[in-house]
């Protein structure tokens, strides 16, 4: 026994040299964060990409499986609205899986604000008319009108959405703000250009003109969501009213000649960083 208790220190005291000196020691908290680093390339290595919590924009990038999820979100939240709607609902609209989801979207509020941007974006697009002569006015009338009511009955059901989240969203509250008076905005520049220009005479200040026909617009997008056959009539009738406010004494353009109301346009993230007012039928701020 005395020999087992004199023979236990010679062995630690053969051991002590291989031991770090204890100067070094201080570097021993900086392991945690070292041995965490590998981990996280380890497991996404298996997937093909890193983890979608720290992917970048670019990463999750315009493909056609997105868009596919777009879609289905939009129908889904169509269907269902936004409390009930969830991922597995989305996923399979799109016929994806949950993990196909997380690939491209990290939440269902992510979804959500990114088919707000889409459809704000859509109502930018729908005052391009980029084919359309900006001193045509009757033209410019009749195509921007067309292309709102469009935009608008196609997606009510994702705008009444919109509205009522941005109730308690900061974020979507300014998208909805976006959707809600820019248009307007811009048609009221647009007004005021020309009547400056001496090509306009409208019956009222410009920015009265604009909200009134946003107003019109508007309602009557809603009746053609109803009642999708009333779209030419629809919007024979709005630009009828918009160029009265603006004082333009000649029949509308002929019906026949609107996209159909199904037809969405949307503007690519370049189309919207490019525009100018030199090639908009309504130039931006």
């Amino acid at each position: 026994m005395a020999g087992r208790e004199q023979s236990a220190p010679a062995s630690r005291q053969a051991s002590e040299p291989d031991r770090p000196a204890e100067p070094d020691r201080p570097a021993e908290p900086d392991r945690p964060a070292e041995l965490d680093r590998p981990v996280e390339p380890d497991r996404s290595s298996s997937r093909g990409h890193r983890p979608w919590a720290t992917r970048t924009a670019r990463d999750r990038s315009d493909t056609p499986v997105r868009h596919r999820l777009l879609d289905a979100a939009e129908a889904v939240f169509a269907r269902r609205g936004y409390g009930p709607a969830t991922i597995a609902d989305i996923a399979a609209e799109a016929e994806l899986s949950r993990a196909g989801f997380y690939v491209y979207f990290a939440s269902k509020e992510e979804i959500f604000r990114v088919l707000a941007v889409r459809v704000r974006d859509a109502f930018l697009a729908a005052q391009e008319v980029p084919d359309t002569d900006p001193d045509d006015v009757r033209a410019v009338a009749y195509d921007s009108t067309a292309a709102f009511i469009a935009a608008y009955a196609g997606h009510l059901p994702l705008l009444r959405l919109i509205e009522q989240q941005a109730q308690g969203d900061a974020e979507l509250g300014e998208l909805w703000r976006e959707i809600s008076e820019r248009p307007t905005r811009r048609t009221a520049r647009y007004i005021r250009r020309l009547t400056e220009a001496g090509a306009l005479a409208p019956v009222t200040d410009p920015s009265a003109v604009a909200r009134a026909v946003g107003g019109m617009s508007v309602q009557f997008a809603r009746m053609v969501a109803e009642d999708p056959d009333a779209y030419e009539s629809a919007v024979r009738d709005v630009t009828a009213m918009y160029l009265h406010l603006l004082g333009v004494r000649v029949p509308a353009p002929q019906q026949g000649t609107a996209p159909p109301h199904d037809e969405k346009r949307q503007a690519t993230d370049e189309e919207l960083q490019t525009m100018d007012e030199g090639h908009q039928a309504i130039p931006e701020e």
